[in-house]
């Protein structure tokens, strides 16, 4: 157990996570750096492991679902070398070469894992696999990639109507299709490109708004052939392809930046630079909303790494504005909207999100979760079926909250006590680890802390 000799006082204890605020002076001041980009990171180690010839990844995340990631692709056959930032090597196998494994493939809590996954092993003919994941993962509905996956011809069997996984898949050689989806997700899209990589001919995946293009700008990096119509936000690949390794350098995570992002902004005195971070416009959602809402942020050193656009961000305190987030906005910042939802809470006026129902089938319903999580302690938050209305202004007490195994729930709780009278104890908390593993010794050094062990 830790416990801070100065400042904001943090106690962590088996699963749980206590946090009290100092009576005055607490401020958040230096420069940090955050994990690497988790949705890069999951597609660096898959298109390696289905390239010819090794690949380098250089900042990789070493959150728990990127090693779900590659535990699956090490018992489907490939090398990949022991984890780490600095440098981990892939020798991949070649489209089509992915072995049959001995076991289930396992992909813990990680939804991005698991159905993309599903697009690269139904396109393996002669091969049989079956995929789990924890017990939140094995809720989370599936159908949304089996069904245009089964329309490319794969067949999948599995729970409740092959919606829920445990899934078996036998591999089949797929045919090509053309897929209106009825909803922006880059993991759908990125199935079916992958799915489609393997296929013949061209199959295109047609989204009635943006969602983040990773997997295509890697896609493309690795040799992949892809056309973009960004009018129709149409992505076609051709198949068979043929991908190269590569190196690529991981970014800072904008997700995992947004959490420092408002907690700079809503604590009083806090100056924070962030560096490195990934600014993939697909992904500054998060920016856009909080210009909207008058945050003092500024991009500096801009550039461009291995594809991806990087700064550095600087964030001060400031006081915020209520505003509306809906529409295109959300597939650009859905992952932020817990977060959002906190900032919201300390801002003049009634903000509305909109358009969001995407996150009542994430790790936890987080509409739900959010809502009730912070009205425990005096927010003023109203559920609708697809978003949350937050009414601005009304002072935080410190309590008992549950972060029901979601890590950007506990991160988000983390940040909202930073502001909360008396002491919060945030229960489950160990689910940070998922995606950023070194969360509280952050905040521990931007809070300029001594510490102790007890």
């Amino acid at each position: 157990m830790l416990t801070s000799l100065i400042n904001l006082k943090i106690t962590e204890h088996q699963n749980n996570l206590t946090i009290q605020r100092p009576a005055s002076g607490l401020s958040l001041q230096g420069h940090i750096s955050v994990p690497g980009d988790k949705s890069i990171s999951h597609r660096a180690l898959m298109l390696g492991a289905l390239a010819k010839g090794e690949t380098l990844i250089q900042g990789l995340l070493l959150g728990e679902d990127v090693y779900s990631t590659a535990s699956c692709f090490r018992a489907l056959g490939v090398n990949i070398s022991q984890l780490n930032a600095q440098q981990v090597r892939v020798q991949g196998l070649g489209l089509g070469n992915l072995q049959e494994p001995v076991d289930v493939l396992n992909a813990g809590n990680s939804g991005t894992t698991l159905r993309l996954m599903l697009g690269i092993l139904t396109a393996h003919p002669g091969r049989f696999f079956t995929v789990t994941g924890d017990s939140s993962l094995r809720l989370r509905p599936m159908s949304r990639v089996v069904k245009p996956l089964q329309q490319m011809g794969a067949t999948i069997l599995g729970r409740q109507g092959t919606t829920k996984a445990p899934l078996a898949i036998q591999g089949q050689r797929l045919r090509p299709l053309h897929y209106y989806s009825p909803m922006a997700s880059a993991q759908v899209k990125s199935c079916i490109l992958l799915a489609g990589l393997m296929s013949e001919g061209q199959t295109t995946v047609t989204e009635p708004a943006l969602s983040r293009d990773h997997s295509e700008r890697m896609l493309d990096a690795f040799g992949a052939n892809l056309s973009i119509d960004r009018e129709t936000h149409s992505v076609t690949i051709t198949g068979p392809g043929h991908l190269q390794g590569q190196t690529v350098i991981v970014p800072g995570d904008i997700s995992s930046a947004a959490f420092w992002l408002i907690a700079a902004t809503i604590v009083p005195g806090s100056n924070l630079l962030i560096k490195n971070v990934g600014i993939n416009p697909t992904r500054t959602g998060i920016l856009e909303a909080l210009s909207l809402m008058e945050a003092n942020i500024t991009i500096e050193n801009q550039r461009l790494i291995a594809g991806e656009p990087i700064a550095d961000l600087r964030v001060r305190y400031s006081s915020l504005k209520a505003c509306e987030i809906s529409g295109d906005l959300v597939p650009r910042l859905i992952d932020e909207i817990p977060i959002l939802t906190v900032a919201a809470i300390f801002a003049r006026g009634t903000t509305v999100i909109r358009d969001a129902a995407e996150l009542r089938v994430k790790e936890s319903d987080r509409i739900a979760v959010m809502a009730t999580q912070l009205n425990r302690m005096g927010a003023k938050i109203t559920e609708f079926p697809d978003g949350l209305e937050i009414i601005g202004g009304t002072p935080l007490i410190g309590t008992e909250v549950d972060s029901y195994n979601d890590h950007r729930i506990a991160m988000s709780l983390v940040i909202a006590a930073l502001n909360a009278t008396d002491k919060t104890a945030i229960h489950r908390a160990e689910a940070i680890a998922i995606s950023y593993p070194e969360f509280v010794s952050t905040l521990k050094h931007i809070s300029g802390q001594g510490f102790k062990s007890q």
